[in-house]
């Protein structure tokens, strides 16, 4: 996957929850629901933000940025901020 696919995809994760508040502000789906959703889409947020810096670190360092891999789901919700 590279840096541009990553990007394209944390692009239709934003707008996918973008949509979602949207469809819970007009009533449209229900507090579990959207709580359900939204915490998924932040876990594959924080995934490919993961895997972004991952990329442009290995390329700092003079690797090879296709080494870098998706880390779990466990792993990267476990990162301190």
């Amino acid at each position: 996957m590279s840096e541009h696919d990553v990007l394209a995809r944390i692009t239709e994760l934003v707008d996918r929850e973008h949509q979602l508040r949207s469809k819970a502000a007009e009533g449209a789906l229900g507090q579990e629901a959207e709580r359900a959703q939204l915490a998924e889409l932040e876990v594959q947020l924080d995934q490919c933000w993961d895997l972004l810096r991952q990329r442009r670190a290995r390329i700092d360092q003079g690797g090879d940025p296709n080494d870098a891999q998706v880390n779990p789901a466990k792993q990267v919700e476990g990162y301190l901020q």
